[in-house]
């Protein structure tokens, strides 16, 4: 058990440990039978709702998508990974491979190397090598990218040309995994366009453009100050205490320092953790708390929250 829990807190979360172990994972699969649902009823529907409505209502779809598959990824609803890979398969949010995202997520789990450029995949940061060999240009784009409505607006253009800038790399070496994984992702991400185009009144180029990438830009704004460079690698991890609809969407990661302390938690105990020692969590963050995304709209919209240079790297 981690030296940082007291006795009472490490009680409550070996229950919490021993409730993971005898699992029926029910919300999880509700979760997911939902969310494939949805999916398949908006598409064949869409005559009836119409070409708005329907992106109205998969734009949220997707981005519970995303959030599915980091439970998925995670070990839920079931312990076989391969199943899990299956169960997450589906190329609703179209520009990231499940294994892709899996592998990179995880290795984000290192925590003392959370916020590290090159260590930390997930890392927002630049190191001050690759800083001072920016151009100016690129430089302001990193500036824009540190305020919410620049993360919103060229969070999603800056990720996916990072992807392709990286994945064809891979690709160009003759990678056999990145090969196999982008001729299996491509393939059914073909196929499920097909099945849109010849189903739904949905244009492809719509799907693409107007419901998947606003989508990622949405998911962006959760990724948007998650972490923070610190000595302390507990103090880089964010406590947000979002309204209900974010913790919906994003299935609770707003108490992001809980999941990465306790990464095997389901996402439904995750507010049970937290609450149940909100205080030690807090202190744990060395205060590290944002009362909500509403919170960092109103002081970060157009204001960039701390450097794209990372501090200390």
């Amino acid at each position: 058990m981690p030296h940082y829990f007291d006795s009472a807190h490490r009680a409550e979360i070996e229950t919490l440990r021993q409730r993971l172990t005898a699992r029926t994972e029910w919300p999880t699969w509700l979760l997911l039978i939902g969310v494939y649902a949805g999916w398949f009823s908006i598409v064949l529907g869409s005559a009836k709702l119409g070409v708005w409505w329907s992106t109205l209502l998969l734009i949220p779809l997707v981005v519970l998508w995303l959030s599915v598959q980091h439970e998925l990824l995670h070990g839920h609803p079931t312990r076989w990974t391969p199943l899990n890979k299956v169960l997450g398969y589906a190329p609703f949010a179209v520009w990231y491979p499940y294994t892709l995202y899996r592998d990179s997520h995880l290795l984000h789990h290192r925590d003392d190397d959370l916020t590290l450029p090159g260590l930390d995949p997930e890392s927002r940061y630049l190191s001050a090598e690759r800083w001072q060999g920016s151009s100016v240009f690129e430089q302001s784009l990193h500036w824009l990218n540190k305020t919410v409505l620049g993360r919103f607006i060229l969070g999603a253009p800056l990720a996916l040309l990072a992807l392709a800038r990286e994945e064809l790399q891979r690709l160009k070496a003759g990678e056999r995994q990145a090969w196999l994984m982008w001729l299996t992702h491509g393939t059914l991400t073909l196929l499920m366009l097909l099945f849109i185009a010849r189903y739904s009144v949905l244009p492809v180029w719509h799907y693409l453009l107007l419901i998947s990438v606003p989508a990622l830009s949405i998911a962006m704004i959760r990724s948007y100050y998650e972490h923070r460079p610190h000595a302390q690698p507990e103090q880089r991890t964010v406590l947000n205490e979002a309204g209900w609809p974010w913790r919906w969407l994003f299935l609770n990661l707003n108490f992001h320092l809980v999941h990465h302390d306790l990464p095997g938690l389901p996402w439904y105990d995750l507010p049970r953790a937290y609450h149940a020692r909100r205080e030690q969590w807090v202190a744990r963050s060395g205060g590290f708390l944002v009362q909500g995304y509403g919170q960092l709209w109103r002081e970060n919209g157009i204001k960039a929250i701390d450097s794209p240079k990372h501090p200390f790297h």
